[in-house]
């Protein structure tokens, strides 16, 4: 059986019934939701239970996670750093300040830290040319974007955060940062 509706029977149910029965792929996002929010990411097994709960192939579920940058395939750091180099992000360099973050963390786009903190990902798109370079952030089920970055304000952030992480009370806040970024 579809552990998914073993699982989570009702909450499938409430999202299923918002839908007409003839429109049931559109059950897709918030069942990819509800997996992330649970596992941290949304692995192929699930993949394959949300397509055949929507009535779709596990590739077309697939794809949506690949497109939308709020979905993750594979579990990952506990700050997941995603940075726009979309042409016009790049014309403000977002380039070299990808390179530059790397460079100090010691990875490349598509690696996590050593000690399993912090990953950084290339993306396009993020919706905030005019305040490149700008990255988002994914803490736990918290989403923030810092604008106007440099890779010392960057570093800065990090510090403050994986030090947060680290204290016994630590719990990450929705708030309103001083750098020009946002929590949601």
């Amino acid at each position: 059986m579809n552990q998914l509706l073993r699982k989570h029977s009702l909450e499938v149910e409430k999202i299923l019934a918002k839908y007409p029965p003839d429109q049931k792929r559109a059950v897709v996002m918030p069942l990819l939701h509800l997996v992330q929010q649970e596992d941290g990411f949304i692995s192929r097994e699930r993949m394959q239970e949300i397509a055949e709960i929507a009535g779709i192939t596990t590739t077309e579920v697939a794809s949506v996670v690949g497109f939308y940058t709020l979905f993750h395939d594979a579990p990952g750091a506990r700050i997941k750093i995603q940075v726009c180099t979309d042409v016009a992000c790049d014309l403000r360099g977002a380039r070299e300040y990808l390179n530059g973050l790397c460079s100090q963390l010691g990875i490349n786009p598509g690696e996590t830290t050593e000690d399993g903190l912090v990953s950084i990902e290339e993306v396009k798109c993020l919706a905030a040319c005019d305040h490149a370079p700008m990255f988002q952030a994914h803490i736990g089920d918290a989403l923030e974007y810092h604008e106007n970055q440099t890779v010392e304000r960057t570093l800065d952030w990090l510090k403050s955060m994986i030090a947060s992480m680290k204290s016994p009370a630590s719990a990450v806040e929705k708030k309103t940062t001083d750098d020009g970024g946002s929590h949601e």
